[in-house]
């Protein structure tokens, strides 16, 4: 019996459509939506498992994206989407931003609860990464003395 290659194997996981529509993982998946892929041979001391849509990324455009310290973003926002075509490489801040969640909301933001413009003048940040309106915390300063 003839061995399949790890790019056959991967390919063999997906259903393939039209080049602009996604191509859905049909196999392993992990708890929070991504599809889950191994890499390597039974033998093979490197096995590892990695998300299959950055083996997408890996098996067509040739290298590794760990290395390089970037994240690879769905810009169909599909979680099981391999189609490389809908994959790009961003920095870790611009995934975050572009995600549909709490911090990706928050960094859009362009203004504190009250009002006040988050501009260079009027904010700081904490040690945690996070904006703070400096007008609000002279408020609460005076409303405490």
């Amino acid at each position: 019996m003839e061995r399949l290659t790890t790019e056959e194997r991967f390919w063999s996981k997906v259903q393939r459509g039209a080049a602009d529509e996604c191509w859905p993982w049909t196999g392993a998946r992990c708890k929070n939506g991504y599809g889950n892929f191994r890499v390597g041979s039974l033998k093979d001391a490197s096995r590892r498992t990695a998300l299959a849509h950055r083996v997408a990324y890996e098996l067509e455009y040739g290298f590794t994206t760990e290395n390089i310290g970037l994240d690879v973003d769905h810009l169909c926002r599909n979680r099981l989407c391999v189609n490389p075509q809908h994959l790009e490489l961003v920095t870790r801040r611009e995934n975050l931003r572009r995600g549909e969640t709490l911090v990706g909301s928050e960094m859009d933001r362009d203004r504190c609860i009250h009002g006040h413009v988050f501009d260079v003048a009027n904010t700081y940040v904490d040690r945690q990464g996070q904006r703070h309106c400096r007008a609000c915390g002279r408020e609460r300063a005076r409303q405490r003395r």
